[in-house]
């Protein structure tokens, strides 16, 4: 299994998975361009990405589907309290989306993949599980809290991105509103570098790799993120960083 972040952060997401000929998208809040631009890059052709799944409603996740779409003539596959959320905020959605459920398994070619209802506000929003049989990979961004099922999904995974999105000491000492840094440390917001690598601590034993993304661009910082990390889980703790503004190196697992 392959992964490549094209881009992670309120600025825009969009993560590339391929696994046993099967090539994904999952979100798609960066240009059209700009993601095939950053996929020609490892000499991957975006017009054969087989499927895009979004995570969420937020515009970081959402803002180029119908270009997606359009463009590259990609199935777009969301929710359908996603699809109507999207639509409200007056992103243009195609209309022959394919719908699946939150907290369901379902398969797409190969691949299986799970939806799991996270508590980020969002309308519907969830992270994703793919399984090729031999590896599972979650796409965990935008989690809200440390919510009950992660802890045991994470026990289950061979691989995952997740976020690491705030130091708090820089949030606090901010220029965000005390609105906003409530909503971003609240059950609905995201977690900390902390809460992140205590997590990692506790349940990533059985994780051959780690990629860390969404790190806010406005309240945390790479250092910072592995410095966190490197404290809580030992100077020799590797990981992968998915950058705010460009794509990341490709993960193989």
């Amino acid at each position: 299994m392959k992964i490549l972040s094209l881009q992670s952060g309120s600025s825009g997401n969009c993560i590339y998975l391929e696994s046993g000929g099967t090539q994904l998208l999952f979100d798609a809040g960066i240009s059209g361009v700009c993601a095939q631009n950053r996929l020609l890059r490892h000499g991957i052709d975006i017009r054969r990405v087989h499927g895009l799944f979004i995570t969420h409603d937020h515009r970081d996740h959402t803002a180029s589907v119908n270009v997606f779409h359009r463009r590259f003539k990609i199935p777009i596959w969301m929710t359908t309290r996603t699809m109507e959320a999207v639509r409200d905020k007056g992103i243009r959605v195609p209309g022959n989306i394919q719908n699946f459920s939150a907290n369901t398994r379902f398969r797409f070619r190969n691949l299986s993949i799970e939806a799991i209802s996270t508590t980020h506000d969002a309308a519907d929003g969830v992270c994703f599980v793919v399984d090729d049989g031999s590896v599972r990979f979650g796409i965990c961004t935008d989690l809200g809290t440390v919510f009950p099922q992660l802890p045991k999904l994470l026990d289950s995974l061979d691989g995952v991105l997740l976020e690491s999105n705030y130091d708090p000491e820089m949030l606090e000492n901010g220029f965000y509103s005390a609105g906003a840094k409530a909503r971003i440390t609240s059950d609905f917001g995201h977690i900390s570098n902390f809460e992140a690598a205590t997590l990692l601590a506790e349940h990533g034993q059985n994780l051959k790799c780690v990629m860390l993304g969404h790190i806010s661009h406005e309240n945390n910082t790479e250092e910072l993120v592995l410095e966190t990390h490197r404290q809580v889980l030992g100077r020799d703790f590797e990981c992968v960083l998915a950058p705010h503004f460009e794509a990341s190196e490709i993960v193989e697992i």
